[in-house]
């Protein structure tokens, strides 16, 4: 049993033409799992799933270039003719159904409730979605944000989502098949809340992860530039994501 994961948008702060922002198509265990809901990323997912079938959905945290597209889902599932069977559940910190409400201009979030099952995140939370388990570290950002990792059949797949530097980083990419991680920033003079190439390598390193995926890559940098500085620090395969890519972990 192996997972993949397919990239549907990288961008950072907001899409640019063929880029979404960030969003991920995870599959293992019999499991299909939207990780991050970006701007446009809901139409790059429509291109390698049916969204009404999906087993679940996780945001990292509620920043508009992570979740805006669950706007989109709504449209699609509750009056776009793809209504899922059950509701799907939303792995996602506290607000989010109240959010998206407000998107639409509704104080109540009853209606969602044919197409979404909000379930709160928090540090520790553990869920099993058929053989693929997902796991919330929580990290270092400028809202309540969430870490990813998630097992299946023995492999690994983390994500930082947004982050700065922190312990729970090296601890959500432990001996990870692959690790999935921003390098928004060229240097910390930009922020304290992202991670710049050296640092995304540098856990990489510390985390004694298999391969470096370098995704969410800020305006200041290019990804190429961000994935070679990467590397110069993590001694592993180090790549760049792309939309369209998947990567066996």
């Amino acid at each position: 049993m192996s997972l993949h994961v397919t990239v549907l948008g990288t961008a950072s702060p907001h899409p640019g033409p063929d880029t979404p922002c960030s969003g991920y198509l995870l599959r293992g265990g019999g499991a299909e799992v939207w990780v991050d809901a970006g701007f446009g990323s809901f139409a790059e997912l429509r291109r390698h799933t049916d969204p009404a079938r999906l087993d679940a959905i996780w945001i990292s945290h509620l920043h508009a270039d992570h979740s805006a597209d669950l706007l989109a889902a709504v449209y699609a599932l509750a009056y776009g003719g793809l209504t899922p069977a059950t509701p799907i559940p939303v792995h996602a910190p506290e607000g989010c159904a109240q959010r998206l409400a407000g998107f639409l201009g509704r104080a109540d979030v009853g209606f969602l409730s044919g197409v979404f099952d909000f379930r709160k995140l928090y540090d520790g939370h553990r869920v099993r979605h058929g053989d693929l388990t997902l796991a919330a570290h929580e990290v270092r950002h400028d809202v309540e944000a969430y870490g990813l990792r998630a097992e299946a059949g023995g492999r690994v797949f983390a994500y930082s989502g947004d982050s700065g530097p922190c312990p729970a980083l090296a601890d959500l990419a432990r001996d990870a098949d692959l690790f999935l991680c921003e390098a928004d920033i060229d240097t910390h003079r930009e922020s304290e809340v992202h991670l710049t190439p050296e640092d995304a390598g540098r856990v990489a390193r510390a985390a004694r992860a298999r391969q470096l995926v370098v995704t969410h890559v800020g305006p200041t940098l290019t990804p190429e530039t961000a994935t070679a500085r990467a590397a110069a620090v993590f001694p592993g395969p180090t790549r760049t994501a792309r939309v369209g890519d998947t990567y066996a972990v």
